[in-house]
């Protein structure tokens, strides 16, 4: 689960190109931003500086929501096809793709995409061009599952209380190769690796791929969905609020000095650079937090405890306000 949280800051960038050789494609030009300050007027005049929003991976966000008026037709056509129950990490996988964040992905990966993101870390485009990839977004099913998909070239997705999320077409299925997916993905195949033994390790044999037909837009009705911004929306916000530049900070933990020192230095090295108006994307993530500190102050029972994600995200916002605070009067303690 993740936030988003937007902070007002008060940076220009030259764009250069730069040759990247790889060992398994041939050269091509990726355009990089290379960002100094003028030391001179004289040098200042020959660089020309560069703000705004940068394209979205593969040109532009990738939507994949059935309109309004298609989805009573689309309800109707999933009763008849094949059936694929999704855990609730797999509904948060078609959330992120259905939004446009795995942009160009427009559903879960087919093998060539698979294994282009296990062994290159990214995407190659139809244009030959390339797309940072480094984990696989995929789908796991059984072999009971794959049975029953027999020659279909769609399934319907259903959530754990058989509620239709999405009909997955032209579908292609693939041997899971889970060892060789640890392995590529962490670096080891170690055991007590988070994420694992859940989502691979105890996941069905096979992977099934294709292209997403989203219901509607998933909502989880826990009082923080008002905060699960899109990237179009925040694309919109930006917008609004005239960002000629945007960083961003992800965090599990609530906001501290540290943190909110590497932010400010952030935003004084923009103004630096030129910008005008560089917004803070502060985005939060929710889930399973270690207690280690609270067992050695005798606070917490439990190795673990699950800490509501409604109150750490209100520790965020309140922490985020007294930290800029203090830091804007010029106290550190």
């Amino acid at each position: 689960m993740s936030s988003t949280i937007f902070i007002q800051t008060p940076f220009q960038s030259k764009s250069l190109n730069k040759s990247l050789n790889t060992h398994f494609v041939p050269s091509f030009k990726l355009p990089v931003s290379l960002s100094f300050k003028p030391r001179t007027a004289a040098f200042s005049k020959r660089v020309h500086i560069r703000a705004g929003l940068i394209e979205p991976d593969g040109g532009k966000l990738v939507d994949l929501h059935v309109s309004e008026p298609e989805r009573e037709l689309k309800k109707r056509e999933a009763a008849s096809l094949p059936k694929v129950k999704l855990t609730p990490i797999d509904v948060q996988w078609v959330h992120v793709l259905s939004e446009g964040w795995a942009s160009p992905l427009t559903g879960f990966m087919r093998e060539s995409e698979f294994l282009q993101t296990l062994h290159f870390n990214s995407l190659r485009l139809d244009d030959g061009s390339f797309v940072n990839m480094s984990v696989p977004i995929v789908l796991a099913i059984d072999d009971l599952q794959k049975a029953s998909i027999g020659e279909s070239d769609r399934v319907a997705l259903l959530d754990s209380d058989d509620k239709l999320i999405a009909i997955l077409t032209d579908i292609e299925i693939y041997k899971h190769p889970k060892e060789e997916r640890i392995a590529r993905t962490w670096g080891t195949t170690a055991p007590g690796l988070p994420y694992v033994e859940e989502t691979i390790t105890n996941a069905g044999n096979w992977l099934i791929g294709g292209d997403l037909e989203v219901i509607a837009p998933i909502k989880y009705n826990d009082g923080l969905d008002r905060f699960r911004l899109s990237p179009v929306e925040l694309r919109k916000e930006f917008e609004r609020r005239n960002a000629d530049a945007v960083f961003a900070f992800q965090l599990r933990n609530p906001v501290h000095n540290g943190h909110a020192l590497l932010m400010t230095d952030t935003r004084r090295r923009l103004l630096e650079m030129g910008y005008k108006n560089p917004i803070l994307l502060l985005h939060p993530l929710g889930g399973y937090t270690k207690c280690s500190g609270m067992l050695r102050l005798g606070l917490m029972p439990e190795p673990i405890f699950t800490l509501s994600v409604e109150i750490r995200l209100e520790w965020v916002i309140r922490l985020t306000r007294e930290i800029y605070m203090m830091l804007i009067m010029g106290r550190r303690s």
